[in-house]
């Protein structure tokens, strides 16, 4: 028997708003009828009262496109903010690289060290790497997925090493 993996508690309004977002979609899908979506007295205080029967269709056909653009276009944003606010998570789909400044001292690498971002970012190293002798304040780093696999790398500019970490907020 196979588990559903839960998501984690942070990502639960994201996973809301998403859900939200593709189930407008799947109602923008049906054709929606202006003169149903406004009371009669919207309906003639917008002019609407005057177009014939071909001119109505006509705008309800503009309007069902448009919202079916809008809608995939809101639903296609929510994903990829999802994905790079998830960034670094198991289940993120997003690969691209964190360019990002530590906050306060680095004294060099160590398994199990925290790394906090300025973007609010928490990396933890998972690796043995070390990086003796370094003392910087507020370093500007990279993290980088790797090419196969799931693993992030952080190095520090100006130095070659680097460390596996995992994101851990």
């Amino acid at each position: 028997m196979y588990a559903i993996p839960r998501a984690p508690r942070r990502l639960v309004p994201l996973v809301f708003a998403t859900a939200m977002l593709m189930a407008a979609a799947g109602m923008a899908q049906e054709p929606t009828r202006i003169e149903q979506q406004m009371t009669p007295e919207q309906f003639r205080a917008a002019g609407l009262d005057r177009l014939d029967a071909a001119q109505l269709a006509n705008l309800n056909d503009w309007l069902n496109r448009t919202m079916d653009i809008e809608v995939t276009k809101a639903a296609k944003a929510a994903e990829e903010k999802v994905n790079r606010w998830n960034l670094g998570f198991g289940g993120s789909a997003a690969r691209e690289p964190v360019e990002a400044r530590l906050q306060g001292a680095f004294n060099g690498f160590g398994k199990g060290r925290s790394f906090t971002l300025d973007n609010g970012q928490v990396w933890r190293q998972t690796d043995d790497s070390t990086l003796y002798g370094v003392k910087l304040d507020n370093p500007q780093i990279r993290i980088t997925p790797s090419l196969i696999g799931t693993a992030w790398y952080l190095q520090v500019e100006g130095y070659g090493s680097r460390a596996k970490v995992e994101r851990t907020k």
